[in-house]
């Protein structure tokens, strides 16, 4: 594949378009319309672009549409959660074509399972693993993250499902979801905001005019690695905070304080909301104290970033038993900070792997071009 820098452009903008008119791609290219018909014709005998219809215009005038071509190919997105796996296959214009859910074990599974979906002659160009933290090693002990970690088996054995020579990426799980946020979500319409997820960890990503900050190692946000508590006496430890507000500590805590006549103990915090949600003064109390947790977290960000809006995600922060204590706490430590529950749910992270992996191949493929002149 040998492209000229305008049929590169032309593709890029055709990549985000779906599909468009040779007038559309000269204006969203800023290319002449007769530059943009010799890309276009690159572009078609490459088998990158192809001839899907017409379309008429007010005048009366009729001009071709173009979509992407056959072997412009497909991207994977795999989120590698803690408790479950999810992949999806896309083309390089965003349409879904594969997707395939597994436990974190069975990780391997899915990708076959996607791969097997996606078109047998479009090339894969690159595939996003969405990871808990991206500057975590493999192992135990302090300043390990095994659950995170970006090696290890369950990765290892994914790997072996791969097609060779595909480019690998790796990103952090919380920035796709608040890329989800920021293009589906709770945050459509918003260029900066901080998206804190709280569950059986914490993280934040962080939008600034648009565009995720990655930080120098690529880990801004890694609220997790803050060291906790901050108390005269008691030494702080390194991600005692995310031990202190994730979801495994809400459990002990409810077993602590769980009274026989409120019934079995959860042992899940989906259990604990739900008595809470009925009413159970128990459970309500406990809500109420991760509400007030979660809000001195916010605040923090707050006070940091002053993102003026907060989006709550993550399998308990997004629950909205949680939003009214949240922002209380919110106004009384810090300035007005608009709060609002994750509208993606659980996709959210998948879905902005997705997002990032349409991004990576489309890049592929405009490079390997490049590189070929």
């Amino acid at each position: 594949m040998n492209l000229s820098e305008s049929a590169r452009a032309v593709f890029a903008v055709l990549a985000a378009a779906g599909s468009a008119t040779r007038p559309r791609l000269a204006a969203d290219a800023g290319l002449s319309k007769p530059t943009v018909s010799g890309a276009v014709a690159e572009l078609e005998t490459a088998g990158l672009a192809a001839h899907s219809g017409t379309a008429s215009s007010g005048t009366g005038r009729t001009a071709a549409v173009y979509r992407l071509g056959p072997d412009a190919g497909a991207v994977l997105a795999v989120d590698l959660g803690p408790a479950l796996t999810r992949v999806r296959g896309c083309a390089l214009d965003g349409t879904l074509l594969a997707e395939a859910t597994g436990s974190r074990a069975d990780a391997a599974d899915a990708l076959r399972e996607a791969l097997k979906v996606l078109p047998a002659s479009a090339p894969l160009r690159a595939i996003v693993v969405a990871v808990g933290d991206v500057t975590a090693r493999e192992g135990e002990g302090p300043g390990m993250r095994p659950a995170t970690a970006k090696a290890g088996p369950v990765f290892d054995a994914m790997a072996v499902a791969l097609p060779p020579g595909v480019p690998v990426h790796l990103e952090n799980n919380v920035n796709c979801a608040a890329l989800a946020e920021l293009h589906e979500g709770a945050a459509r319409g918003r260029r900066t905001f901080g998206y804190l997820r709280t569950g059986v960890g914490v993280g934040l990503g962080i939008v600034i005019g648009g565009q995720v900050l990655r930080g120098a190692n690529g880990a801004a946000g890694e609220l997790a690695r803050l060291p906790y508590p901050w108390d005269q006496g008691r030494e702080p430890r390194l991600e005692a905070l995310e031990e202190y507000i994730g979801a495994h500590s809400l459990l002990r805590r409810a077993a602590e304080v769980w009274q026989g006549v409120d019934g079995p103990c959860p042992t899940t915090t989906e259990r604990l909301f739900a008595l809470a949600g009925q009413g159970l003064p128990t459970a309500r109390a406990l809500v109420a104290r991760h509400a007030a947790d979660v809000g001195r977290l916010a605040a923090a960000v707050a006070a940091v970033l002053d993102p003026g809006l907060i989006v709550l995600g993550g399998s308990t922060g997004a629950d909205p038993q949680l939003l009214p204590g949240v922002r209380a706490e919110l106004a009384r430590l810090s300035w007005p900070t608009e709060v609002v529950s994750s509208t993606v749910g659980d996709l959210g992270t998948v879905v902005g792997a997705s997002r990032l992996a349409v991004a990576r191949g489309v890049q592929t493929v405009t490079e390997a071009a490049r590189m070929k002149d």
